[in-house]
């Protein structure tokens, strides 16, 4: 893969955080930010480049003389995607390294673990790569701020698809989901995209694998046991198992329609099929919560060139793209909350944002009713080289 491991962003972003690191140790010269998520393991895709994204935001900012003169430092912990380990770098995080703000976790199963914990410690948690209902109380919690739509708009936009565009008996769709609340707020989202057209959802075929694990034969196996009863599997899962349960079906010449949430990693898993070989990727369709990062809009042109600056070697891609606007949406809450924020000044500062226009064709916004920056859902469907092109969800 094109990732393989991930080094700091280039020379620029070392003397950028070498400058942060010599202004100051003390809390008027840095503004410290804390990140848990996998950088090891089946998962680290999703934590290096959601990481790799928000560096080259804060770099940028940094480069311009911080927010209100000061810095920013982002102190990433790997906890494997291991809500275990989460706890632990969470404790690091708030009591030893006293972070303003927790920024670009990774996952449902850990922020099973993170939400309580920020509630209690009225510690900000921003910008979480997961679509769990748990992020997403109503009314919501306090210290709890989303940039992406949940996986039950993912997933009910890939069902309206499945069913209005492509004509697919809501009988014949199944989901593959990993066996652990990310994958149940998936199976749950489909099951109530399914209600809305009057099916049966006790009767949804789910498959599934471990987390952690790529460990789908058994999977693989109800599919082909269920013979033409599947014409369409939704997707809830990690990269590596979702490439690997549908070269086997592939494999096995089972004619599948394939639709997955973006939190698989698109590009991640465009190129492990496309690394399989032109007829596993094609026609895999990937729901998006940003802009295709190739896209000739002005906005995706500037990421790309604060990603080459900053992040040199690094190709653009979805989930790089999502941390670099979370970084920019996060910026635009610490520039309201003025030179000494707090975690209550960030929560009014960021509920102060409305219709906020980042140039990715949706204004974000936040409200105290409102914790979820967007709701857009685009829709993508993968070629045989692992290439997005657009395609219409309605």
């Amino acid at each position: 893969m094109h990732h393989r491991t991930w080094s700091p962003c280039g020379a620029a972003l070392i003397v950028a955080l070498a400058a942060t690191e010599a202004l100051a140790q003390s809390p008027e010269g840095e503004l410290t930010l804390g990140m848990s998520a996998p950088f090891t393991g089946l998962s680290k895709e999703l934590g290096l480049q959601l990481r790799n994204g928000l560096e080259v935001a804060f770099a940028v900012a940094n480069e311009a003389g911080g927010v209100h003169g000061r810095r920013l430092r982002l102190l990433p912990y790997d906890d494997r995607a291991d809500p275990a380990r989460t706890v632990i770098a969470l404790n690091k995080l708030k009591e030893k390294k006293k972070v303003l703000a927790v920024i670009g976790s990774v996952g449902t199963s850990t922020a099973e673990v993170t939400v309580p914990f920020v509630n209690e410690k009225r510690l900000l948690l921003f910008g979480a790569l997961s679509g769990a209902s748990t992020l997403r109380n109503d009314p919501p919690d306090r210290y709890v701020f989303n940039f992406r739509p949940s996986c039950a708009e993912e997933t009910a936009a890939i069902i309206r698809y499945l069913v209005e565009v492509r004509r697919i008996d809501v009988s014949h769709i199944a989901v593959f989901a990993q066996d652990d609340s990310f994958g149940e707020a998936g199976v749950e989202g489909v099951a109530k995209a399914l209600r809305r057209y009057k099916a049966d959802s006790s009767k949804l075929l789910r498959v599934g694998y471990k987390r952690n694990t790529a460990e789908v034969d058994e999977a693989v196996k109800a599919i082909k046991r269920a013979g033409g009863r599947v014409k369409a599997v939704v997707l809830v899962a990690s990269y590596k198992p979702a490439a690997r349960f549908i070269e086997k079906l592939r494999d096995a010449e089972a004619d599948l329609t394939f639709a997955s949430v973006s939190l698989a990693g698109p590009n991640e898993l465009a190129e492990e099929l496309s690394q399989l070989g032109a007829t596993y990727a094609d026609g895999v369709i990937v729901t998006q919560v940003v802009p295709n990062p190739t896209a000739p809009a002005s906005a995706i042109i500037k990421y790309r060139d604060e990603l080459k600056r900053f992040a040199p070697g690094e190709k653009p891609g979805f989930l790089s793209l999502e941390g670099w606007l979370v970084g920019r949406l996060f910026l635009e809450g610490l520039q309201r909350a003025g030179a000494s924020p707090t975690s209550d000044s960030l929560v009014e500062a960021l509920e102060s944002i409305h219709g906020l226009d980042l140039g990715v064709g949706v204004p974000l916004t936040f409200g105290p009713s409102e914790h979820q920056a967007s709701h857009k859902v685009w829709g993508t469907v993968m070629d045989g080289t692992g290439a997005f092109s657009a395609i219409e969800l309605e």
